[in-house]
């Protein structure tokens, strides 16, 4: 069984690659940066957010040269979802807003987890109508990923300026 077009070097996956690993080194940075700034999560949650935020860029950036290395964006993936799930269960702001927001980019980046294990890794089967990732269905998944993740930092990031 040939491998999905999400773990290939395909010349159509290629731009996609280039701008997940422009905006994962964005969004993941971001994200270290609302957690040192709005929380009292710790180091050890700095600590794995940190090399989450560089690893995911830099596979994905060496990726396009050496395609499988894609697999190991399991462990940056799992890096930072594993510091967002600790800062829901033991850091979560006394703010309702704080809170939504750091529920909401923990919910996003799961989902995005959910989805590389799902279509680039084919854990599970992928209906026919998603197995193109340029299909209006995955192409859905991804806004509501991206949308989970930016309403949350943006409500992060309003109540951290409104100090």
């Amino acid at each position: 069984m040939a491998p999905a077009i999400e773990l290939t070097g395909d010349p159509a996956f290629r731009r996609r690659v280039i701008r997940l690993a422009a905006t994962s080194a964005v969004a993941l940075g971001l994200i270290w940066w609302l957690a040192r700034s709005t929380l009292r999560a710790g180091p050890a949650v700095e600590g794995v957010l940190v090399p989450g935020w560089v690893l995911m860029p830099g596979i994905l950036t060496a990726s396009l040269w050496w395609p499988r290395l894609r697999y190991a964006l399991v462990v940056p993936s799992a890096l930072v979802t594993v510091a967002l799930v600790a800062i829901c269960l033991t850091s979560l702001p006394v703010d309702p807003v704080l809170s939504v927001g750091w529920l909401l980019i923990t919910a996003g980046v799961l989902l995005g987890g959910a989805m590389g294990l799902w279509f680039w890794f084919r854990w599970m089967p992928v209906p026919l109508k998603l197995a193109d990732p340029f299909s209006p269905g995955r192409w859905a998944i991804i806004r509501l990923h991206v949308g989970l993740v930016v309403i949350g930092m943006v409500l992060v990031g309003l109540r951290q300026a409104r100090g």
